[in-house]
This record gives C-alpha cells, sequence and structure tokens, in this order.
C-alpha cells in the first residue's frame, strides 16, 4: 500500500513537471549552434584580418559579409533547433506547441528583441565596440527569463554568458573572443551536459 502511495506521488509529481516545463530542447541543437557560432567567429576573424583599412564602415565590403555571417550562423542554429526539437518531442509523445512551450518563447524574446534593437542602435551611432558584448548579455538574460518553463541548466547558461559579456565589456579589445567563447565554446559545454542528462535514454 505504501509504495503504491509513493509510485502515485512520483507520477503526480512528474506530470506536474511536464505541465510547468517544456522538456522538448534538445542537448545536440545546443552544441551545433556552438559549432555554427565557433565557425562564423573564425571566418569574422579572417574578415577582419584581411580587409585593408583599420577601421570597418556600415559602407564597406567586409561589414556586410560579417552581417552575412552572423545572420547565417542564426539561421542555421534556428533551422537545427527547430528540427531537433520536433524530433525530440515525436519520440517523446509531447506536443512541441504548448501553453509552456508558448510562455517560453514570450519569455526568451523580450530581452533577446530588446537586446537586437539595443544593437541596431548602437550600430547606427558607431558605437561598435559594445554590440558584442551587448549581444552576449541579452542573450544570457533571455536564456535566464525562458529558464522557467524549462530545464534549470538554461538558467546557468545564461547567467555565465552574462559574466562573459560583462567581461567582453571591459576588456573590449578581445571582445569577438568572448563572443566566440559565450556562442561557441558554452553551448557545447552546456549542450553536451544537456544530451548526456536529459537525451540519451
Amino acid at each position: 500500500m505504501e509504495e503504491k502511495y509513493l509510485q502515485d506521488i512520483s507520477e503526480i509529481k512528474m506530470m506536474m513537471n511536464k505541465s510547468s516545463q517544456f522538456i522538448s530542447l534538445s542537448g545536440l541543437a545546443g552544441v551545433l549552434a556552438g559549432v555554427y557560432a565557433l565557425i562564423g567567429a573564425f571566418v569574422a576573424n579572417q574578415l577582419i584580418n584581411n580587409q585593408e583599412s583599420y577601421y570597418i564602415t556600415l559602407e564597406s565590403k567586409t561589414f556586410r559579409l560579417i552581417v552575412l555571417t552572423a545572420f547565417l550562423v542564426l539561421l542555421f542554429s534556428v533551422a537545427t533547433a527547430t528540427i531537433l526539437t520536433f524530433s525530440k518531442a515525436k519520440k517523446e509523445g509531447e506536443k512541441v506547441w504548448n501553453t509552456t512551450s508558448k510562455r517560453m518563447v514570450i519569455n526568451f524574446l523580450i530581452p533577446l528583441v530588446t537586446g537586437g534593437i539595443f544593437a541596431l542602435l548602437l550600430l547606427k551611432n558607431g558605437v561598435y565596440g559594445l554590440i558584442a558584448p551587448v549581444t552576449l548579455i541579452f542573450y544570457g538574460l533571455s536564456c535566464v527569463n525562458a529558464s522557467k518553463y524549462t530545464f534549470r541548466d538554461v538558467r546557468y547558461l545564461g547567467i555565465t554568458i552574462i559574466v562573459l559579456g560583462l567581461f567582453a565589456t571591459e576588456f573590449s579589445g578581445y571582445a569577438l573572443e568572448f563572443w566566440a567563447l559565450g556562442f561557441g565554446i558554452c553551448h557545447i559545454l552546456y549542450g553536451s551536459m544537456m544530451y548526456f542528462k536529459y537525451d540519451r535514454k
């Protein structure tokens, strides 16, 4: 009788967690996003080193290629996350688009969109040195904000990236290196942890 009672409690707890947390996030998607970010950072570094002039202007070919690289990194990351999340949800018999996932996406997008607009304003006003730190800090805030509705590991990822963003602000000459560390290495490390912790069954 006691065993049945404990089993019922465990099932109730599991149902509550499923209703309050979006558990179909794929750790592998995080790993691949990190790989894409490292490739993007490498390409951006090569473009910067190979340019003829010291300063990068909005009209320069180098700037346009860096923006294209960043866009492709974002596109591949979002596409990979979407495909792997749908695949994991289907395997586990979960719905991808439900009340919890909607809350997670909304809470993730509020700081992210704010940070994106802020970065564009910095770009418009020629404050290039703060763009990489700002993207790190606001992305970290997005992860912390969304972590209430998914795995707690996402919160720690967000805090780590916020700290790196603050360091990138202080040491602005190494902004690209901090960007690669935050979006690249951190995603690979945390994505691997989540994969081995939640995805492998």
